[in-house]
């Protein structure tokens, strides 16, 4: 993600943002993302086909802003195109708003429930229940909505979990118990209704609900088919080899690409991408575990290409393999955010 050469002011003339306070630190959230689009054509005077049309031309964040001080100090890494934060997410997000940044794009994928341990207290995917998990998924992205634009998308990769409730793996597979790090939260005793032996909990579709719940829109559940998957060694259901990854929206006009991410007809025209994408795990030499993410990103990040500004996040062990070879530190803070 590159940064404009020249980008208009934030609420400068010409901007549509004039209505705008010009203290980013106040009531934040309300004049950027959480108005549905009616009431924010109304409070800017604005017909459907005028705010159609802008969002075709999302507003630039400047220059001055993504380069500021005070943002280049909080940030592990720093260039003039690039930020890496490291550190507790909603703590970060709201360096991110206090700062004034908005971004057109936030492509994540947060910790699965139960199926990994980062070693950090209060970490994401380890709640006592599936429902505290959801709960605590769906308030990090409305934090992260007070720095998204309103013309811009969540994209967020999110893979289900099944419920064990037998306690503890005891057993001599090296490879079991690797994948079963102790006492996880789908080892422990139910409640006799979700959770339940051999119950998929269906935590993606839950999340997607819980966020319409809260004025989200919903335009997708994309589903990444892998055509080479880890393999379930189970003898008595299907093998799972799709994650989701749910796109949203704040509202019914937004910036889309659809040329960068579209299927070339044989008139020269473009139909949209299916819902359906297969991107095998890649592997990269001297590497044993797949390297996936940049893999199913790529629709999400071409969709807004142009738009300029991408909010990418990732958890603790994935920046902390980045970042070690770098300078041989550790950053042990899940998740950790990249601009």
């Amino acid at each position: 993600m590159k940064a404009p050469p020249v980008a208009p002011l934030l609420g400068g003339a010409g901007s549509e943002l004039n209505d705008q306070p010009q203290n980013p630190a106040s009531s934040y959230a309300e004049n950027w993302s959480l108005h549905p689009g009616t009431a924010l054509r109304r409070k800017r005077g604005l017909s459907a086909k005028e705010q159609q049309a802008r969002a075709k031309h999302p507003v630039v964040l400047p220059q001055e802003i993504f380069a500021s001080r005070a943002l280049r100090r909080k940030a592990y890494h720093a260039t003039d195109d690039c930020l890496i934060f490291c550190g507790e997410v909603n703590e970060v997000l709201g360096w991110l708003r206090d700062a004034g940044v908005f971004v057109d794009c936030i492509v994540t994928s947060p910790p699965f429930y139960g199926q990994r341990d980062y070693g950090v207290a209060g970490q994401l995917g380890l709640e006592q229940t599936p429902y505290e998990f959801i709960a605590k998924l769906v308030d990090v992205f409305g934090h992260a909505r007070e720095v998204l634009h309103t013309t811009g998308s969540l994209w967020v990769n999110l893979g289900d979990t099944y419920w064990n409730g037998r306690g503890e793996h005891k057993g001599k597979d090296h490879k079991q118990n690797a994948r079963r790090f102790g006492l996880r939260p789908q080892d422990r005793r139910g409640d006799g209704k979700l959770c339940k032996n051999k119950q998929l909990l269906l935590i993606p579709h839950r999340f997607a609900i819980a966020m319409q719940d809260k004025e989200w829109i919903a335009r997708n559940d994309n589903v990444w088919v892998k055509p080479n998957p880890i393999p379930d060694q189970v003898a008595d259901r299907s093998c799972m080899s799709h994650e989701y990854v749910f796109h949203f929206v704040t509202q019914r006009f937004y910036y889309y690409n659809r040329v960068a991410v579209g299927r070339k007809t044989s008139k020269g025209t473009y139909m949209p991408p299916t819902d359906t994408w297969e991107v095998p795990l890649a592997k990269r030499p001297g590497f044993t575990k797949p390297r996936r993410r940049k893999n199913w990103s790529r629709i999400p990040r071409r969709a807004h290409f142009g738009a300029r500004r991408i909010l990418e996040s990732t958890t603790g062990a994935f920046m902390r393999r980045r970042l070690s070879r770098r300078n041989n530190q550790a950053a042990g803070f899940p998740p950790c955010l990249a601009s």
